[in-house]
């Protein structure tokens, strides 16, 4: 691995620099982690990790440097590490911040990529998409090979990764809160909260991988647990009836065009 800055630790760079050191060929030494002060980071500097709230000095050894700091605070931190990464690799998870407006602030030198992580980076589990008009294929596999080591990844257009960032970044809260009311569901119906959310969690993994390793269509696997006059075809009808499928469309394309009214938080 190269060594690696992360300038921004709060919840996604935090979960990236986890993930990182939780991956098997991570050398932890080449990780350098930058947050604010206060912010407490004993646990990855007690794995050898550089932790700093000085910028200039985490990106001086560094061959990849991370961005994920908010949007409101990009334009900062770009003025201040600008004269300091010639020659490096640019990787912005900055939400809603294209590559021509990054490159117009850093040297010509500088790659510069966008990525899309979640918060399960943190356990080796998220989905990155990544672009970048780089025609550099090494590089382009250097860094593909880094976020795969936090989890899947998928090199997509650049004109898609606002949506990617409402499908695989905001998506995380989506999940979560269709999980939060299955928890409640199963509460009603008998279990205690801890035994709800044991089964619900599982039965949402467990789907997951019926996709990612089975390959099937999302409604061939409910096919195959949905009888004539079962309770599963009432539950769904159910939901239906009250919206659900449009109701979460709809959140994702109001999602979608939050994120493109330049009115990011």
């Amino acid at each position: 691995m190269s060594n690696i800055c992360i300038i921004g630790c709060g919840n996604i760079g935090y979960s990236m620099a986890q993930g990182f050191v939780n991956s098997a060929d991570f050398n932890n030494q080449s990780l350098s982690v930058t947050a604010r002060k206060g912010k407490p980071l004993s646990n990855l500097q007690n794995l050898n990790v550089k932790v700093t709230n000085d910028n200039i000095y985490a990106i001086a050894g560094a061959e990849i440097v991370i961005i994920a700091v908010k949007p409101h605070d990009f334009n900062s931190v770009i003025t201040e590490i600008a004269p300091h990464i010639q020659d490096k690799i640019l990787v912005s998870v900055v939400a809603g911040l294209s590559i021509k407006q990054i490159k117009k602030d850093v040297p010509s030198s500088v790659q510069v990529f966008r990525a899309m992580p979640n918060t399960a980076s943190k356990f080796g589990e998220t989905i990155t998409c990544l672009c970048s008009d780089s025609i550099d294929q090494p590089t382009f596999e250097k860094v593909e090979k880094l976020f795969r080591s936090i989890g899947r990844t998928i090199i997509i257009q650049e004109d898609l990764m606002d949506a990617a960032t409402v499908l695989g970044a905001c998506g995380v809260a989506f999940v979560m809160r269709f999980i939060r009311a299955m928890v409640q569901g199963g509460i009603q119906i008998g279990f205690s909260s801890e035994d709800a959310k044991t089964i619900v969690t599982q039965t949402v993994k467990g789907a997951a991988e019926l996709l990612l390793e089975g390959g099937m269509h999302p409604e061939a696997e409910i096919d195959k647990v949905t009888t004539p006059k079962g309770c599963t075809i009432v539950g769904l009808n159910e939901m239906e009836h009250n919206g659900f499928s449009s109701a979460l469309i709809k959140g994702i394309i109001e999602s979608y065009k939050e994120i493109n009214s330049g009115k990011v938080n």
